[in-house]
Parts: structure tokens; C-alpha cells; sequence
């Protein structure tokens, strides 16, 4: 049986259509339900439907009086609350092109982002980096905006571009990616196969506004189906999270596989109301999963996506991921294991990728066709991600292309080695890359966060849980791991920092 996954496409997305539109459709019906609470520590500051479509809609009509035309391309420059996630969308309201920014970017970084986008306007926040060379709208003035009259939803054909986004830049510069209206359409289909989201559900996030996987899973998902949207305010520490998710009656709790971690250092008081939560980000440890179980009584569900997709393999309440698996490709996406452009038999590595009518798929790289090209392979878009489709369907993850790691001219993921190293009690977080220690030679090297330097008896521990070619010849405790802005490991770092530190650059 060959490594594909297709029951058929998603239903087509309705033509013509507004992202955004979609979004707050609910708002007519259920004007005074609250769609957003921003939780602080003694009280929420509280959104209505009404309330939050108004402001939208009223932006939209600000950023057009401006003298903006559709199609212009805006730089989001703000912080963590409600002005970014009400901004996106009413850009997107009036068919205009918003870039959403982590406020974490130097002055420098964002200069170069600024360079690919070329904005017709930056929105910016005060202490927030912004790009050389170009006036902003402050947050003041975008506030004045929420109580204009309404502006009326631009819609149109799905398929022009609704928003764009920065990768995370591990294989080098970030690379601006382009999506349609259509991207909030497809979003259905992780609603069904990793929410379990209904409109009676409060989902709390715990990211900040301004990170994309809080704008999709946190705010954009919850809103189109009625649901309320919980996020914690500005300065809040994971420590209260499990105050907050009782306070609150959340139903669902989302948050990066670091945040659980955090989470379980301390006894977690019950909370009744939960019924489950999500993860993405990163490889959620199996160990992890367990333990959350354990502690809550609640299942962990993982889903894997990209910037050029986001999210389309999953676990979910009515079908959990096998262990260690990331997940079933999600029902209307049409999924494949390549080798040399074919799907390969099942138990098979290769290559995932995703078909090239998937609606939830990017329009592509900004400016770049050649590269947007470089990423098909016929009909199908190359991940970039190395894994196997068992007999049943699910996907497992094995890496990178670029992060395989090679001992003995055996392919091994850096996944399974820290997978087997992060079990040891005594190790908090672990990644592992292939170092070269001399010309011409290279090994594995684990990197741990621990409280203790493990010397020998780390060698000994993974000796006992991987194949002799997959044990690092190297073990090294450093103070933390290198990550980037969306929390990825940054394993071309480590390898970086260590083969400069030992003179083998």
C-alpha cells in the first residue's frame, strides 16, 4: 500500500469571499456573547462580538480614508493585545495586505523584512522596533479608528492574497509568504480534525497576540465558529496559567510543548472544565504527553504544519495520534510520502508533502517564483520534512532534510536521539546535530539543559535506548538551547557555536 492520503478535497470556498468577513460571521447573531477575554491577574478585560467587529470594521474605514488602496501591503508593529489582532483583520476587511511582525525583531531584522515587503504603511506600537526610512501610524491614531463607521467587507475572488507572513528564517533569510482569503477556509479542516471546537468551547492560548500560532488557534479559529477566545494579558506568567484555565472555565488550552514543560514543574491544581489541549510548535515528547495526562486528566493533542501551510497533520479527541506520531492527515487534504516525485510504500521514509490544490496552501514567496517553483515537485508541494506513513495512516516525523543527522553513512533523526535523552530525569530540554570534530570527520552531539553535568552516565543512559550508530560521541550541558522566534530548536546553531568553539570553522 503507497504512502497516500487522499479521501478527496475540502469543499471549495465560497466565491466571492473575505477573510475576515468569514471570521466574525458569527458576530450578527450573537452580538453581546464575549469573544475575547484578555485575563489579568484580578480582572478580564472583556470583547463582544459587537464589539470587536465594530472596531474591525472601523479600522478598515480609517486605514482607506488614509488613501490606501487594495492591495497595499501594511507592516504590523505592535504588541501584545487586542490592537494587533483587530488591526490584521481589518486590513484584511478592506482588501488591504497585512504583514503580522513578532515585537521581539531588532531594529536591523525588521529593516530587512521591511526591504522584501516595501509596506505602504507601518502601524507601530511605542517601544517596538521599527524600519529605517518609513513614517508609522501610532497606536494612538489606530485607536481613533475603532468608532468610525463601518466599512463594508471587500470581497472577491479567494484566491488573491489576503496576508502575508515571515518564516522563521532556520535555512537562512526569512522568506515572505503570501496567502489567499482562502487560507481561513481550509482552517475548517483542523477544526474538525485537531480543535474538536465547537461554540459553547473557551479556548485559552497561552501565546501573545503577535505570534502567528495565537492569531490562527487562539483568535481567528474560535471567532469563526462563535467560540470565546481566552488570552492572558501582557506580562502574565506561565505560573498562572492554571489559575487562569480554572478561573475562566477554558474548555481548551493551547500552548507550545515548552509551556507544558513549564507547567508540570509545579503541582497543577484541578480544572474541571478542561477537556483537552493542543500543541505545535515543536516535537511534543512523548514523555511530556504522559505526564500532562497524568497531572490533569487531560489529553495532549499535536499537530504539525508550516508557515506555507500551517497546520494539516493532527491527533484530535476523536482520533489520537498513535505515540510518537505527529499525527492523521486531516480529512480533505490529500498527503503523500515522496521519494523522487512518487509516493513510496508504507513504513517507507521520504519526504511528506501536500498537494498543490490544498486551499490552505500559500500562493508563494514573495517576489520569488523560481523559488516558489523550487518548492513542487508536479502536483505536490515538498515539505522539506523527512517521515514515514504507517499501515493506518498516521505520520511519523523523522526531521529535516537539512537536520538529519549521518553516523556511518546511517541516516538518524535528531527527533529519536532527543527523544531517548530528554527521558533522563535529570535533562530539561536536549537537541542534537551533527558535528564535524575533524576534516572529513563527523559525529553526533547531544546538547542537554540540566541541573547536574552528566559526564559518563549520559552515554551509558542513551546506550541503553538507541542503536550504537545513533548514540552521540558527544555530550555537552550548556546554560540553554538555541531557538528561534516561533520556539523552533535552531540545531545549525548548536553546531555552529560548538564546531567555532573547538576551531573546526
Amino acid at each position: 500500500m503507497l504512502s497516500l492520503f487522499d479521501e478527496g478535497g475540502y469543499a471549495p470556498c465560497p466565491n466571492p469571499f473575505n477573510f475576515a468577513a468569514h471570521v466574525l460571521r458569527h458576530a450578527p447573531s450573537r452580538p453581546d456573547k464575549i469573544a475575547l477575554a484578555v485575563l489579568g491577574p484580578a480582572r478580564a478585560e472583556r470583547w463582544s462580538y459587537a464589539k470587536i467587529e465594530a472596531a474591525v470594521r472601523g479600522t478598515a474605514t480609517g486605514l482607506l480614508r488614509l488613501g490606501l488602496q487594495k492591495g497595499d501591503r501594511i507592516l504590523m508593529r505592535l504588541g501584545n493585545t487586542p490592537d494587533f489582532p483587530i488591526l490584521y483583520l481589518g486590513a484584511i476587511a478592506a482588501g488591504l495586505i497585512p504583514c503580522p511582525t513578532s515585537a521581539m525583531l531588532t531594529g536591523p531584522e525588521i529593516t530587512g523584512m521591511a526591504a522584501t515587503l516595501k509596506p505602504t504603511l507601518v502601524v507601530a506600537a511605542p517601544h517596538i522596533a521599527v524600519p529605517d526610512g518609513y513614517e508609522t501610524l501610532g497606536l494612538e491614531d489606530l485607536r481613533g479608528f475603532y468608532d468610525l463607521p463601518p466599512s463594508d467587507y471587500a470581497m472577491g475572488d479567494p484566491d488573491r492574497p489576503a496576508y502575508i507572513i515571515f518564516t522563521s528564517g532556520t535555512s537562512g533569510k526569512p522568506r515572505a509568504v503570501v496567502h489567499a482569503h482562502r487560507a481561513i477556509w481550509a482552517r475548517q479542516m483542523m477544526i474538525k480534525g485537531w480543535y474538536d471546537l465547537g461554540e459553547s468551547d473557551r479556548l485559552l492560548h497561552a501565546g501573545a497576540f503577535n505570534w502567528t500560532y495565537t492569531l490562527g488557534t487562539g483568535l481567528m479559529d474560535p471567532w469563526s465558529v462563535g467560540a470565546t477566545a481566552l488570552i492572558p494579558a501582557a506580562g502574565m506568567k506561565a505560573e498562572a496559567l492554571p489559575l487562569l484555565l480554572k478561573r475562566h472555565d477554558a474548555t481548551i488550552f493551547a500552548a507550545a510543548p515548552g509551556v507544558y514543560r513549564q507547567l508540570l514543574r509545579a503541582p497543577i491544581q484541578a480544572m474541571p472544565k478542561l477537556r483537552h489541549g493542543l500543541t505545535a510548535g515543536e516535537k511534543l515528547p512523548e514523555s511530556l504527553r504522559v505526564q500532562w495526562q497524568d497531572a490533569t486528566g487531560t489529553s495532549l493533542h499535536e499537530a504539525f504544519g508550516m508557515s506555507e501551510i500551517s497546520t494539516f497533520l493532527s491527533g484530535s479527541p476523536a482520533r489520537p495520534a498513535p505515540q510518537g506520531a505527529l499525527g492523521y492527515p486531516q480529512t480533505g487534504r490529500r498527503v503523500a510520502i515522496l521519494s523522487d516525485g512518487v509516493p513510496v510504500p508504507r513504513g517507507t521514509s521520504g519526504q511528506i508533502a501536500v498537494h498543490k490544490d490544498d486551499p490552505g496552501l500559500m500562493l508563494g514567496y514573495l517576489d520569488h517564483a523560481e523559488e516558489t517553483r523550487a518548492r513542487f515537485d508536479g502536483d505536490w508541494f515538498l515539505t522539506g520534512d523527512e517521515g514515514y506513513m504507517s499501515e493506518d495512516g498516521a505520520i511519523f516525523y523523522a526531521g529535516r532534510n537539512d537536520d538529519m543527522l549521518n553516523a556511518g553513512g546511517y541516516r538518524v533523526s535528531p527527533i529519536e536521539v532527543e527523544s531517548a535523552l530528554s527521558q533522563h530525569p535529570a535533562i530539561s530540554e536536549v537537541g542534537a546535530c551533527e558535528v564535524t570534530v575533524k576534516e572529513g570527520t563527523s559525529v553526533i552531539a547531544a546538547f542537554y539543559v540540566g541541573t547536574e553535568d552528566l559526564g559518563d552516565t549520559l552515554a551509558d543512559f542513551a546506550a541503553q535506548r538507541l542503536a550504537r550508530y545513533k548514540c552521540p560521541r558527544i555530550f555537552e550541558r550548556v546554560d540553554e538551547l538555541p531557538r528561534g522566534a516561533n520556539n523552533k530548536l535552531l540545531r545549525k546553531v548548536l553546531r555552529k557555536n560548538w564546531e567555532t568553539a573547538h576551531g573546526q570553522t
